[in-house]
């Protein structure tokens, strides 16, 4: 239960800081956003404040913000067609109803002559059959259109998506992405607040108790020197050295209280799944709790991690990094399941990583991704003009099932790596 309630808050924050980033900067370009999801699927418990509707959905494997002329959103409004108009005070139409128009006996039956719903926001028609003058009603900018009792909101064309700046669209875009490497930032500056930042130098924290290091006779603020000979500078150098000699005696030449000392150890062999087994000792980097170390932990922690996920990325290309190496919803559970027993500062990080993750995913140049996106606005850019819409929808349309198929193809890897094998 603890690994379930763990996954869906993990997940569900990251969809949600994702989408949020869309979210704002839409609102701020003067977008109109329809709905803010987390989840695909039925609808599980909605709510409208102002003109968005906020959902959580069955389904919790992502989430979307859908923004006023992304998608097919109203029926379209003919020549001839028979509507239900009802009007504030002002003789204003606040309300365009095209069926179930006896549900509201005050509305005023129009046959459409013309309409226009973006830019000029008018609807003209004849009211009576039997006078012939054509009739001008004006519509509200927050109009709704009402079909089988469900009202959407119009949207005149300066609200939509398409109408606004390219680098509004950009950076509307570009905002999820965005989101999740700030939430890893505020994740990695928690857990350095909560337990210090670790020294680069070879310095020894907490010696953990029944460890071979505190039966060595290792003491905190113990500073390594070298091991075996070979010079030692930072912790890092330290840790390689160890996990490479599990079992293997090692002689620390360490300085403690101005004296230097020289004291074997044997790491304690420890077994890694799906790789060599490494050494450990059982000791940690000296924590620094100043607030200047703090402050830049995050950013410093967040750059680090991309700098290896874009090494990896770099290994799947060329080859050397196996599709089958990948992860999908199975296999972030099962890690998940594993992170959870080591405490929370452990479950932080898994969550830092994981937004990292997705926001470099989401920045690839991938059809259906963000960064396809963002690549057919930086060709709009360089051609002048927008690429032909139907045709980035296809695009776009090819990509998804590509990446569905490929999600199919990793999760069937998980369920035959943790559940068969």
């Amino acid at each position: 239960m603890n690994t379930i309630i763990s996954f869906i808050i993990i997940f569900g924050a990251l969809v949600f800081f994702h989408e949020f980033g869309h979210f704002i900067f839409a609102k701020r370009a003067g977008i109109l956003v329809r709905e803010f999801a987390i989840g695909f699927g039925p609808k599980v418990f909605s709510y409208k404040k102002n003109e968005t509707i906020y959902t959580i959905r069955l389904l919790p494997i992502g989430g979307y913000v859908r923004m006023a002329g992304e998608d097919p959103e109203m029926a379209e409004i003919k020549p001839g067609h028979r509507i239900g108009l009802l009007l504030d005070e002002n003789g204003i139409v606040t309300k365009i109803i095209l069926n179930g128009r006896d549900r509201f006996p005050n509305a005023r039956t129009v046959e459409v002559e013309k309409a226009d719903l973006e830019h000029q926001l008018f609807i003209s028609g004849y009211e009576d059959m039997e006078d012939d003058s054509l009739k001008t009603f004006q519509l509200s900018r927050e109009a709704v259109i009402v079909e089988n009792q469900t009202e959407t909101q119009i949207a005149p064309w300066d609200r939509q998506f398409a109408s606004k700046k390219l680098s509004q669209r950009a950076m509307t875009i570009f905002a999820g992405p965005l989101f999740n490497f700030i939430l890893a930032v505020v994740v990695f500056t928690i857990i350095s607040m909560i337990q210090g930042v670790p020294v680069k130098e070879a310095v020894f924290g907490n010696v953990l108790p029944d460890s071979p290091a505190e039966e060595a006779g290792f003491q905190e603020g113990d500073i390594v020197l070298s091991i075996d000979g070979s010079e030692v500078k930072t912790f890092t150098d330290m840790t390689s050295i160890v996990r490479a000699h599990p079992n293997e005696e090692l002689v620390f030449t360490i300085e403690r209280d101005q004296q230097t000392l020289e004291i074997p150890v044997v790491p304690e062999k420890q077994e890694v799944e799906e790789s060599e087994p490494i050494g450990l000792i059982g000791v940690q980097a000296e924590l620094d709790k100043s607030f200047s170390k703090i402050a830049l932990s995050g950013f410093q922690e967040t750059y680090l991690m991309t700098i290896e996920i874009f090494k990896l990325l770099g290994q799947l290309v060329t080859g050397n990094f196996s599709i089958d190496m990948l992860s999908g919803p199975v296999g972030i559970y099962k890690t998940t399941e594993t992170v959870v027993q080591t405490g929370l500062l452990n479950l932080l990080r898994w969550t830092g990583l994981l937004s990292i993750n997705l926001g470099i995913m989401n920045l690839l140049p991938i059809p259906a991704l963000d960064g396809g996106r963002l690549l057919f606005f930086g060709v709009e850019a360089l051609r002048g003009k927008p690429v032909d819409r139907q045709m980035e929808g296809v695009v776009h349309f090819i990509g998804f099932a590509l990446l569905m198929l490929l999600m199919i193809v990793v999760t069937w890897n998980d369920i035959q790596r943790f559940f068969i094998h």
